[in-house]
């Protein structure tokens, strides 16, 4: 059983049909994850030229089925069943899935600003992915991203092509310890993106509609004022594992600890009840690995996710040998 169908979930899926696996994919939402929302991801080897999350993910879900993998959507997790060595994923409709082994894929979900009236403007002028279909909706106006990491370096550089200007907003000194080298010249040799370090949005203003920002330079303390309508939060994510709660161990910030990174200590805590140690991306629970962003210590790539996906899918033909 594969929870999650963003990029790590998609690669489980696929080569474990391809391997003979019964897989079973439940995803809460669509398929793709937040990759999938991705407008252009261009560090994805085998596309020089780029490819599109939605593309990509796509393309994922069709190889899936196509050797056998069978995909629930709308099919949320609420809890892991782990009081004995038969797993189960108790669905959000109550329904149980009884599985030999599972692979959490559950990702992460955006972080949101901190602002009273946000979900006043959700969707009508605050927007957490960069896609074509906002690009067409804000047309050549100003724009404003809020975040440091990848994410908002590719919607920076997508929505530069169209829009007038697109304001990039930082807590900390800059985007040097958050992104990766080839967007940050890009943003830079850019003259409609201009970045500013330091600097939170405090206010939201509008009816129907946002129609005006209010930013700060935490420096100074000087607010500006904006007759800016569109805000592209990428402020990065927490992790969707509140249904494994006292199933397996998580870390302090809720991603689940897998392989060396589980002490002496968490594996007696959990009873662990085998002679070998856990895998590498296996959790305090045998049969139960976790990858892609709901994993500690992951590293947000989509290459990464995909490889966690296939890795696990060999752990779980060793685990199922014992």
């Amino acid at each position: 059983l594969v929870v999650g169908a963003g990029p790590s979930g998609l690669a489980a899926a696929v080569y474990g049909a391809s391997e003979g696996l019964d897989v079973l994919v439940m995803e809460s939402s669509a398929p793709g994850g937040q990759a999938g929302s991705s407008s252009k991801i261009e560090n994805y080897l085998g596309f020089p030229m780029g490819v599109s999350g939605q593309e990509l993910t796509s393309r994922a879900h069709t190889q899936a089925q196509k050797f056998g993998a069978e995909l629930q959507v709308a099919t949320g997790a609420a809890r892991l069943v782990c009081a004995d060595r038969k797993y189960a994923v108790e669905t959000t409709s109550g329904v149980r899935v009884q599985a030999r082994a599972v692979i959490v894929a559950t990702g992460a979900k955006y972080r949101k600003l901190a602002l009273p009236n946000l979900s006043q403007f959700e969707g009508t002028g605050v927007h957490y992915a960069a896609t074509s279909m906002e690009a067409q909706v804000c047309g050549d106006a100003e724009v404003v991203i809020v975040g440091g990491a990848n994410s908002a370096g590719q919607a920076a550089v997508f929505l530069a092509r169209t829009c007038r200007k697109v304001h990039v907003l930082v807590r900390s000194q800059g985007l040097t310890s958050t992104m990766s080298r080839y967007l940050i010249r890009r943003i830079e040799d850019n003259p409609a993106i201009a970045v500013h370090p330091y600097t939170e949005v405090v206010e939201l203003e509008g009816g129907d509609a946002l129609e005006c920002i209010k930013w700060r330079d935490n420096r100074n303390g000087r607010i500006e004022v904006h007759r800016i309508s569109h805000v592209f939060v990428m402020t990065g994510a927490t992790p969707n594992t509140r249904w494994l709660d006292g199933c397996v161990q998580l870390d302090a910030n809720g991603f689940v600890k897998t392989g060396p990174d589980l002490t002496h200590e968490e594996l007696t805590s959990a009873s662990w009840p085998l002679p070998r140690a856990p895998y590498l991306l296996e959790t305090s629970r045998p049969r139960v690995f976790a990858v892609g962003d709901a994993r500690g210590g992951n590293v947000k790539r989509v290459a990464s996710a995909v490889g966690e996906g296939s890795i696990a899918v060999a752990l779980v033909h060793q685990a199922l040998k014992a």
